[in-house]
Formats: C-alpha cells, structure tokens, sequence
C-alpha cells in the first residue's frame, strides 16, 4: 500500500508535508478514495513545531485562550500551540497563568467524556478545539457538543487536513485542504461508487491512522 503514497507540501510551509495513498477506504462516518496519512506532522517535534506556528498565524488574535482539547493524537502539535499562545501574550484565566493541554475519552458506546479530575480545564475555560483530519466534520460536531456540554468556549477550530471550512456556523482552519490532495472525494456509504462497482474496502481509516482489512 505504502508504494501508492504520494506527498504533498503545505501552501503554508514547505516544511509541513502529508502523505496520501488512493484507494477505497472507509471511516467511520463516510467513504473515502485517498487516505491522507498526517503522522509525521503530529509525531515530528520539528514539523509538529512548525504546524503550531502557522495554526497560531491563523488564530484570531482573542483575549483569553486557556485550554488546548486535543483529538486523534494531536498532543504534540497542542503542546508547541501551548507555548506559541502563551509567547504571543494571550492571557489566561487558569490561575497558574498556563495552558491547559487535554484529550477527551472515549468510552466503549464511542461517548466523548471528560473525567472529574480534567473537568475543571474545560468548565469555564476558553478552548481550541485541535484535531488531525476533518472529512464531514462530524467529530467536529460532536467534540462541540461536549466541550460545551462541559461549560466550555470553543474559541477556535483547526485540523492539520479538512474538507470543511466551517462545521455548525464555527469556522475551520486547516494545515491542509482538498486543493493540496489533488482529486481528493468523501462519499456518504449509500453513494460510493467503489461500493456500487463491488470494490473491497482496503482499510479503516481515522486521524490515528489506517488498519488493513
């Protein structure tokens, strides 16, 4: 599968790359016919760096920003936004004066939950809602609702890939879009057209990357 990757560079940063491989995939909420594989950006110190610079260039410039709510593996990228937010001299409400940098759980009914001891880095808080790839924004929509089921203020929303620009009114900032990964298409499962031809999936697909079928 790997000899089918092909590379694309951000518009951004020419340090900042993603990796996409054609096929039939599926995720869990749609088909796909490329998987775009983002794990050097998340996992690389030096790219997870810079993917924090450009997503901080791109941040409306708020008054408060308290905590980072970081999903599919994204922890790294959130800690370098952290220092990027707190240098630019963005204030917080936290009383230790830092950034809170925090994953939901995920429970076996695919519920997203904050445990009592993390609640109190949401309740109240102003959030940047991070994650690795967007194709029809439905995580984005339920990562919303419980951020804010929680009492959080999602001040900002960003995806290292995404086709959606905006998910319920709230705008999406991106590393990487459709216009990066050439003839990229997502497809609700009752009209893919792999699926009508009776192509096998590949693989599952999601921001933490793909298992083989």
């Amino acid at each position: 599968m790997e000899s089918r990757m092909v590379k694309f560079y951000s518009k951004d940063s020419s340090q900042l790359a993603v990796h996409a491989m054609p096929g039939h995939f599926a995720t869990s909420h749609s088909h796909i016919n490329y998987y775009v594989d983002v794990t050097s950006v998340k996992t690389r110190a030096s790219e997870a760096n810079e993917a924090a610079k450009v997503l901080y260039s791109k941040m409306p410039k708020y008054n408060y920003i308290d905590t980072i709510v970081c999903m599919d593996g994204t922890e790294v990228i959130g800690a370098f936004l952290s220092q990027q937010i707190e240098q630019g001299g963005v204030l917080s409400t936290n009383q230790h004066e830092t950034t809170y940098v925090v994953s939901p759980e995920i429970n076996n009914n695919n519920q997203m939950l904050f445990r009592d001891n993390i609640k109190g880095a949401i309740a109240g808080k102003h959030v940047v809602l991070l994650l690795a790839t967007t194709t029809t924004g439905e995580t984005i929509r339920r990562s919303l609702e419980c951020i804010r089921y929680y009492g959080g203020i999602v001040e900002f929303v960003a995806s290292i890939f995404s086709t959606v620009d905006e998910v319920d009114g709230v705008e999406v900032e991106h590393l990487f879009d459709r216009s990066d990964v050439v003839n990229y298409e997502a497809y609700p499962v009752s009209e893919c057209p792999f699926c009508k031809k009776g192509h096998a999936i590949e693989a599952m697909v999601n921001g933490f990357g793909y298992s083989k079928l």
